[in-house]
C-alpha cells in the first residue's frame, strides 16, 4: 500500500511539473541574416579536350596541351596549394554508322585565383595554349567565415526583433532566448558557366576587361524561443 501511494505521489509530483514547465508563455520566430560582398578570388574550372582516330596520339596530344597549359599557370606564379589536376579521362567512342572507334581524351584543371586583377590574363593564357572549355568560374571570398558570424549576428537581431513586435501589443516582454536552432544552409557559392570562344583569334593590344564580378550574399537563418515577461 505504501509503495502505492509513492508511485501515485511521484507520478503526481511529475505532472505538476510538466503541466508547470507547459505554462512558460513564450514566443518562436525565425530570424534571417544576409551580407553581400564583392568577392575577392575565384575558382576557375578548365578542360582540355582532343579527339581523334589513334588512342596513343590523342593521349600525347592532350598531355602536350595540358603541359603548356601548366607552364602559363606557374608563370603566372600561382602558389602551387592554388591549382591541381581535377580529372583525366580517355575514352573509345563508336560510331554505329560508320563502325569505326574514335578516342576522346580529356584533362581538367581547378585553379584558385587569389588575384581577380590577374583573370583576364589567365584566361586568355589558357585558351592560347589549348584550354578548349571553361566549365564554370566560381566567385568567392577569402573572409567567408567572418561573414558568416556577421550573418549570424544579424539573424539573432532580426529574430528578437520580430519578437518585439508581436509582443508589443500585448504588454509584455521579450525575456531570454530558451531554445536557438541554426537553420542556415550550407554556403555554396554559385558557379557562372562560360561558353568559350578563341581569344587568340582578337587581334587587339588595347587591356580587356572582362570580368563583372559583382556581389555573393551570405545568408544565415535562425529559428529561437523567447520567454515572455
Amino acid at each position: 500500500m505504501k509503495k502505492a501511494l509513492v508511485v501515485l505521489s511521484m507520478m503526481f509530483m511529475t505532472l505538476s511539473y510538466a503541466q508547470e514547465i507547459k505554462q512558460i508563455p513564450q514566443i518562436n520566430v525565425a530570424g534571417e541574416g544576409k551580407v553581400k560582398v564583392v568577392p575577392d578570388q575565384a575558382t576557375i574550372t578548365a578542360t582540355v579536350e582532343t579527339k581523334g582516330n589513334d588512342a596513343k596520339e590523342v593521349k600525347k596530344q592532350n598531355d602536350q596541351q595540358m603541359e603548356a597549359v601548366l607552364k602559363i599557370i606557374k608563370k603566372m606564379n600561382l602558389a602551387p596549394a592554388d591549382y591541381r589536376t581535377q580529372r583525366v579521362s580517355l575514352n573509345p567512342v563508336y560510331d554505329y554508322e560508320k563502325k569505326k572507334t574514335s578516342y576522346n581524351a580529356s584533362q581538367t584543371v581547378e585553379i584558385l585565383l587569389r588575384d581577380l586583377s590577374q583573370y583576364d590574363e589567365l584566361m586568355e593564357g589558357l585558351v592560347n595554349q589549348g584550354i578548349n572549355r571553361i566549365d564554370n568560374v566560381i566567385f568567392q571570398s577569402s573572409k567567408l567565415a567572418q561573414y558568416q558570424s556577421e550573418a549570424r549576428k544579424l539573424a539573432m537581431k532580426d529574430a528578437k526583433l520580430k519578437a518585439e513586435d508581436y509582443v508589443s501589443v500585448l504588454g509584455q516582454k521579450v525575456g531570454k532566448a530558451m531554445t536557438i536552432s541554426d537553420n542556415s544552409q550550407i554556403y555554396q557559392p554559385q558557379p557562372v558557366y562560360a561558353r568559350m570562344k578563341s581569344m587568340a583569334m582578337e587581334d587587339s593590344t588595347v587591356p580587356r576587361e572582362t570580368l563583372a564580378e559583382g556581389e555573393i550574399t551570405i545568408t544565415a537563418n535562425v529559428s529561437v524561443s523567447f520567454i515572455l515577461e
